[in-house]
């Protein structure tokens, strides 16, 4: 019997390669590898900043830090996302504010979202969910009409890399997108995410990039390579930073994952047109976006959804394909759903859509190491669950 993983990463001899040379050069943390990955990815997504980091959620507070968004303001996002998008705001303390996902739509209601800003509003954190990016220009229309532009809007990038909006990559269309690489990613560096934006002195900022790079390191004014030169060991302490810096390592992994990323992408459409081919043709499948004439997804998620079913019977199709060892997954369970939601007083019965979403989605097998004769069986067995289960 096949067995099929969910997501596991792609790692040739050239990653494996380049983390060894890393290791054998003396130079193992954040230095010239990791710059030299921030510059290619910026150059990636055609913007003019990038700062890597240990994570998409270091990227997702630090933007928060770095801006002194904390208690007393209000911070919009969507329940329909991982807890990382939302837990940053409670470590600021902020209880995020949630808008709900449009109906039949993974992606945040714009009209609820506009409904929602007050006086109070300081930031909106959008999600591209499985690799769709939102309709970033309508969000930016939203805020001009209501004559709040001054709102920082961060989209939670953490599923897009190579996205497409409007003819371009997805990277520099919001005031910071922030990805993540962690292993179950498009592209990986093991652990770690990224900050990329246009705008260098937003806000008035002399250096934004310094900056962030100031809050990803305990607000040392020397990065680790500067303050180990002969002689150099003075620095200043500016701010009371974090400790989220991306390491020589995985920025290695992360350089020549980039130069595989287009050829990757192409992979993972090739397996995501293999599912819809067969499961176009069942009534009861509903299936993932992938393109229209505006954006073009990053072919992250295959997030099927099965018409007339919920959580018991999706979660019956789940067991069986696991007899039959294909790793399937939810993305996602709606935060409010989870304990320490419900303890914040949130009540999935406010977010009616996001739970539609959730009751019946189960997420396909979606890496550039699949084959597409496994991915026509994953198909084909999802199929077979299905319809058992429907008798």
């Amino acid at each position: 019997m096949k067995k099929i993983p969910f997501s596991p990463p792609d790692i040739t001899e050239r990653e494996i390669d380049a983390v060894v040379e890393v290791l054998k050069s003396g130079w193992i943390t954040s230095g010239p590898k990791t710059q030299q990955f921030e510059n290619n990815l910026a150059e990636y997504c055609h913007t003019n900043k990038s700062v890597a980091l240990s994570s998409a959620t270091a990227g997702l507070e630090l933007v928060l830090k770095t801006f002194d968004i904390k208690g007393g303001d209000e911070v919009i996002t969507t329940p329909y996302t991982y807890t990382a998008t939302a837990s940053v705001c409670l470590h600021r303390g902020i209880k995020p504010k949630f808008v709900d996902v449009a109906k039949d739509s993974f992606l945040i209601d714009i009209e609820k979202l506009a409904d929602a800003i007050t006086p109070k509003t300081k930031a909106i954190y959008t999600v591209d969910f499985g690799g769709v990016p939102v309709d970033y220009d309508a969000i930016k229309e939203v805020l001009k009409a209501k004559g709040r532009e001054d709102i920082i809007l961060v989209s939670d990038s953490a599923h897009s890399l190579g996205a497409i909006y409007k003819g371009k990559k997805v990277g520099g269309q919001v005031d910071f997108h922030i990805f993540s690489f962690h292993a179950v990613k498009n592209l990986t560096t093991a652990e770690g995410g990224a900050i990329t934006f246009e705008n260098n002195n937003f806000k008035g900022r002399e250096d934004l990039h310094k900056d962030f790079k100031l809050q990803s390191l305990h607000g040392q004014s020397k990065d680790a390579l500067s303050k180990m030169k002969a002689g150099a060991w003075q620095y200043d302490i500016v701010t009371d930073g974090h400790k989220c810096n991306m390491t020589d390592m995985g920025s290695a992994i992360g350089l020549v994952q980039l130069t595989r990323y287009e050829e990757m992408l192409r992979k993972r459409e090739a397996i995501f047109d293999t599912y819809t081919k067969v499961l176009a043709e069942k009534d009861w499948a509903i299936i993932p976006f992938k393109k229209d004439e505006t954006k073009e997804t990053s072919y992250h998620l295959y997030p099927l959804r099965i018409k007339g079913f919920g959580e018991d019977e999706r979660n019956q199709v789940i067991k069986m394909l696991a007899e039959k060892d294909i790793a399937t997954n939810v993305h996602f369970k709606p935060l409010p759903m989870f304990t320490l939601y419900k303890n914040l007083g949130y009540n999935i019965e406010d977010y009616p859509n996001a739970y539609a979403q959730y009751a019946n989605e189960i997420s396909l097998p979606v890496y550039s190491t699949l084959s597409l004769e496994d991915a026509e069986y994953v198909a084909k067995e999802l199929v077979a669950a299905v319809e058992k289960v429907m008798k």
